[in-house]
């Protein structure tokens, strides 16, 4: 299975469509993740048309992203591995111990908010935060991340620079 996770696309100021570098990785996708601040649920529509979309609320997202059907949290298996996703993880410090506390279950979450991308395992856990596509910060370049998931074994994460 091939995911695609995006977060912190903050449109329409920073996405007004979906930029080419970000398109080339959505072609193939099994599904797309993505843990908020899409900010108007028009992304979501255009991120479907490429493959299955599941989205979480970010703090800058409007009530129509909420109408389409992002929720604060999810928790999904695919194929066999037990993910969970949220926008704001909190403070760096403690962060992968505190996520373990509230996602007992999970093998994987996904997070998003600091626009910087983050990937750390511990506690049998692994937490992915794929950075922002368009709004890079202090980051040298934009960037989604990529998942392959396989008998329920995460294979491969990675964090693909797209600007």
């Amino acid at each position: 299975m091939r995911v695609v996770v995006l977060a912190d696309t903050h449109a329409p100021r920073r996405w007004r469509s979906c930029p080419p570098r970000v398109a080339q990785e959505l072609r193939g996708a099994d599904l797309i993740l993505h843990a908020g601040d899409v900010c108007t649920a028009t992304v979501l529509a255009e991120l479907a048309q490429y493959a299955l979309v599941t989205a979480v609320l970010g703090n800058n997202d409007g009530p129509d992203v909420a109408d389409w059907g992002a929720a604060p949290t999810a928790e999904l298996t695919l194929d066999g591995l037990r993910v969970a996703m949220l926008h704001d993880s909190g403070p760096s410090g403690g962060r992968l111990v505190r996520l373990r506390r509230a996602f007992p279950r999970a093998d994987l979450v996904l997070f998003g908010h600091s626009h910087i991308p983050f990937d750390q395992s511990g506690y049998g856990l692994r937490i992915f935060n794929p950075g922002s596509p368009t709004d890079r910060r202090r980051q040298p370049h934009g960037t989604l991340g990529l998942l392959r998931i396989e008998s329920g074994v995460l294979a491969e994460a990675a964090i693909v620079p797209v600007t």
